[in-house]
């Protein structure tokens, strides 16, 4: 069997998982009769310090039901140039709710708040669109897991704010972020004023994100969610396994994370060119490939020909991400066989 390093998404649920699926007390979501929904719900938003949490069953859709509800038709979003919400969310920004970005350019998705701070252009009159929300991605997937630094975070939300600007975390893969720096997940959540966290990446789950915010913002979202045409029914199911995710798969993060870093730093003994290992600060391990005289494709070619799936996500740009479902020594194969695909 291939070594699937292409997402934290392939996961397969565990037998534990599993079990708590089959045992799990459901109800008619869309009526709010499901008891396991409403508790995860309110589980998730407790941790970060929000009012209230909505089922979604993906993170796109978490993310654009929240900044329909910062940005108005017509006004802009401003995130990075290489943010999920611009890069991989197929523009529903603009075709579902009239949202227009722009966009900020930073190494490795890194967030400096002098930069969007600088780009804001709030209450911009009659004749330039006026930024009516920032969003931050935490951590970043296409700069390589990218952690972004809490005083960075602090200081972009009050300077922002005070502008009447408001705040979003696509925070995907906040888990990580905060099993890498200790980081209280409530801290995460005094400097946004919405947030989508996802339980079927780093977590294992099989679907679902949560969509956090204030009641009166969620349950604008839980009317749009329905108009979107994912109002769900029995899905405590699904609900069952975020509640398990949470329960045994956080801490072990740390276990990706250390593989990751294992990977970056072989392949950099290989050829340092490829990854400079002290940037890999959760489990994505992004590979520049320009001065390997191979394209991403034909690299992602060539491992998954000697038993290994991955990303090519650019012309020059791999990625590979470890997960609960890579042990140490299936790591260890796949560094092999990356070395041999690179030679």
């Amino acid at each position: 069997m291939a070594i699937d390093l292409r997402s934290d998404t392939v996961t397969a649920p565990s037998q534990g998982m599993r079990q708590a699926i089959a045992s799990a007390t459901v109800g008619d979501d869309v009526y709010g009769d499901d008891p396991t929904v409403n508790s995860l719900e309110e589980r998730v938003a407790a941790l970060f310090g929000k009012e209230a949490g909505l089922f979604c069953p993906t993170g796109s859709l978490a993310n654009q039901l929240l900044i329909r509800q910062l940005v108005n038709p017509g006004e802009e979003l401003l995130t990075e140039e290489r943010a999920h919400i611009v890069r991989a969310e197929l523009g529903a920004g603009a075709v579902f709710s009239g949202i227009t970005t722009r966009t900020w350019h930073s190494d490795r998705g890194l967030l400096n708040a002098d930069v969007p701070l600088a780009l804001a252009h709030e209450n911009a009159g009659p004749y330039l669109v006026s930024t009516a929300a920032i969003a931050v991605e935490n951590t970043h997937n296409f700069g390589g897991g990218t952690v972004q630094p809490i005083n960075e975070i602090a200081k972009l939300s009050k300077e922002a704010r005070a502008r009447g600007i408001a705040m979003h975390l696509d925070g995907a893969r906040i888990w990580n972020a905060h099993i890498a720096t200790g980081t209280p997940l409530h801290e995460f959540g005094n400097h946004f004023d919405t947030i989508s966290v996802c339980l079927s990446k780093g977590l294992g789950a099989p679907v679902g994100s949560i969509a956090l915010g204030s009641k009166e913002l969620i349950a604008k979202a839980r009317i749009w969610r329905k108009r979107y045409g994912a109002g769900m029914r029995q899905v405590g199911l699904l609900a069952a396994a975020g509640h398990y995710a949470l329960d045994n798969n956080i801490e072990r993060l740390a276990e990706d994370h250390t593989r990751a870093k294992k990977i970056a730093r072989a392949l950099a003994a290989h050829d340092a060119s490829l990854i400079n290992p002290d940037t890999v600060d959760t489990n994505i391990v992004g590979l520049d490939l320009s001065q390997c005289g191979i394209t991403a494709a034909e690299f992602a070619k060539r491992a998954g020909d000697s038993g290994v799936l991955i990303s090519a996500l650019g012309k020059t740009y791999a990625r590979l991400v470890t997960h609960l479902d890579i042990d140490d020594a299936q790591c260890d194969q796949a560094i092999s066989a990356l070395i041999k695909s690179l030679r």
